[in-house]
């Protein structure tokens, strides 16, 4: 199955191998540069279906650090467009991106909110930083909320005009969009806190508003944390309602991830170990679902979809460690992957 084609949309990816978006800390004033360009187009070269351009702020305040890509300006779009353009023209990949805003875990550096003076003013729904020693976060007022959701809107739209085949709302990690979906980051009293409907209603505000820059040829994704493993928290039966409503809502696949939210939250990490997250949702929920976390091997990949846990298989790690891993593994199993003409000489 891990090499059976697959469409969202009039998309189709030719294989279920995908780069996971993985922030980099490469950029300057959001711009993607020769460093993005390598990393990502080296990854289409090596057969990967989809691959994720990391999480990209759609506003300055958006970024988890001052060193993070950002596309809220047209300069910003045009740096992206190129690596686009060659993958499409030079690949059989397609490619995605992930629009994203930090919310209060931003202005950051390894890990530590950084001075204002160097960084930034954050912002989240209700006056809680991540970190008891970080500053509290500016809660957003109802208008300045509707502000970021055409923040989302515009940088959809650029996204598209720069010729990306998917666009990924990042709500997941204890980011802002994660963080209105929380009950424990989320205490507002107003239309977007409360209930279960109240806290989804930024991120539904949010994916009907980029589905209005999309068409056909353009699918979404949305990425969220299956569960946050905090008592009284975000947690996967949460996960379930929320994907069917997002199926509801014209989403294509629910990217299923965890945690991120809740400081010092224990997390038993060990290989596979998001996956049956997302087997819950795709099969409670009856949607789409990509998998991610500690996943190495074709073995497991194909393992994951013969068990019906998942459509997409999304690497992290070790894709890093190997860009040609989609092609590799497709020599042992003997099935057919992409692989750069010029390097046939060499394919066994």
């Amino acid at each position: 199955m891990l090499y059976t084609p697959i469409n969202f949309r009039n998309v189709e990816l030719k294989n279920r191998w995908v780069m996971s978006p993985m922030c980099m800390y490469s950029s300057d004033n959001g711009l993607a540069n020769d460093f993005h360009f390598v990393h990502y187009v080296s990854r289409a070269q090596g057969g990967t279906g989809l691959i994720f351009v990391e999480a990209t702020a759609i506003e300055p305040k958006g970024r988890i650090t001052n060193h993070c890509m950002g596309i809220w300006n047209d300069e910003q779009a045009n740096a992206l467009k190129r690596i686009v353009d060659f993958v499409h023209k030079n690949t059989e990949s397609k490619i995605g991106i992930q629009l994203a805003h930090a919310g209060r875990k931003g202005s950051t550096w390894e890990n530590k909110q950084i001075s204002l003076e160097e960084g930034w003013e954050t912002l989240a729904p209700s006056p809680i930083p991540y970190h008891p020693t970080e500053r509290i976060p500016h809660v957003l007022s109802v208008e300045e909320i509707k502000e970021q959701v055409q923040n989302f809107k515009a940088a959809a739209k650029k996204a598209v005009d720069a010729g990306f085949d998917v666009i990924e709302i990042h709500a997941a990690h204890g980011y802002l969009v994660h963080q209105f979906l929380s009950p424990l980051s989320n205490t507002r009293t107003d239309e977007y806190g409360g209930s279960f409907e109240n806290r989804s209603r930024f991120l539904l505000e949010i994916v009907d508003a980029v589905n209005e820059e999309l068409n056909e040829n353009v699918a979404l994704f949305v990425r969220i944390s299956g569960t946050e493993y905090a008592e009284n928290g975000w947690d996967i039966n949460d996960s379930v309602a929320l994907a069917k409503v997002l199926k509801d809502h014209n989403v294509d696949l629910v990217d299923v991830s965890s945690g991120g939210n809740i400081h010092g939250a224990k997390i038993e990490v060990k290989p596979m170990y998001q996956v049956h997250l997302a087997g819950q949702v795709k099969k409670e929920a009856d949607v789409k679902t990509g998998t991610v976390g500690l996943i190495t091997s074709a073995e497991q990949a194909e393992y994951i979809m013969q068990q019906n846990d998942a459509d997409l298989i999304f690497v992290a790690r070790e894709i890093l460690r190997n860009p040609f891993l989609a092609v590799q593994s497709s020599f042992s199993a003997n099935k057919e992957c992409f692989f750069p003409h010029q390097y046939l000489r060499a394919k066994l």
